[in-house]
């Protein structure tokens, strides 16, 4: 018992963060800020309140959004002022009515973010990102979605960084592969702002990730009524 107090009283903070930190599953994905490996319960929260999906779309069914999606968006230009300032180099679109093939795939992505007592919004939020643009800190406005958004990643792979909305030293770096899925909720819906990280930025466990052009396919669900009118 004596030599089990040594050794406690000899380990630092630092080193008992670690172990705990050891003991939490982080998935691959994932990479966190000092200041958040040092936090387990902010680490937890995180962690369980984001979830990427890896290769939940096949190349067919990429390829077959895309073939419904590209006519429509190719006639829209790039903008580069956002009417929130949230994003540099985009094209948008709310798209209701689908294809069957890409009926089923949406029906999949709902199904797996969304309970059976929550109500999805109808329309879905197309985002085409240039291959040089990003998307800026920001945290979806409360009165036009509710807790959870399902977004998903067509055409290259990026990055996507979470910042705490109150202490900027808690952060963490996702990888969204291409033809994944994200399920983010709760703690990181509201809390930390999400950005899709520009080529200058784009860095993912010490490696480059080059973003081409990118294509977000996102589902949400009806916002909380108390927020309509903020």
């Amino acid at each position: 018992m004596v030599s089990e107090m040594k050794i406690l009283t000899g380990m630092t903070i630092h080193n008992i963060c670690w172990l705990l930190l050891e003991s939490l599953p982080v998935p691959s994905y994932f990479t966190l800020s000092e200041e958040l490996q040092q936090n387990q319960t902010a680490a937890e929260d995180i962690i369980n309140t984001i979830k990427v999906l890896n290769n939940f779309l096949s190349e067919a069914e990429e390829t077959c959004l895309m073939n419904e999606l590209d006519p429509y968006m190719n006639k829209l230009r790039y903008e580069f002022d956002h009417w929130d300032d949230a994003i540099h180099g985009y094209r948008e679109t709310e798209r209701l009515q689908w294809n069957e093939e890409n009926t089923k795939i949406l029906d999949r992505v709902r199904k797996i973010a969304f309970p059976p007592d929550v109500a999805p919004i109808k329309f879905v939020h197309i985002l085409d990102l240039d291959k040089n643009g990003w998307i800026k800190p920001h945290i979806d406005a409360v009165r036009f979605c509710g807790n959870t958004i399902a977004g998903l990643s067509l055409l290259t792979d990026s990055v996507m960084r979470l910042v705490h909305d109150k202490n900027k030293n808690l952060y963490a770096d996702l990888f969204l592969k291409r033809r994944s899925l994200y399920i983010m909720k709760g703690v990181a819906r509201f809390d930390y702002t999400h950005e899709i990280l520009s080529n200058d930025n784009s860095i993912f466990k010490g490696e480059k990730v080059l973003k081409d052009r990118r294509i977000s396919v996102i589902c949400r669900n009806e916002p909380d009524p108390k927020y309509k009118d903020i």
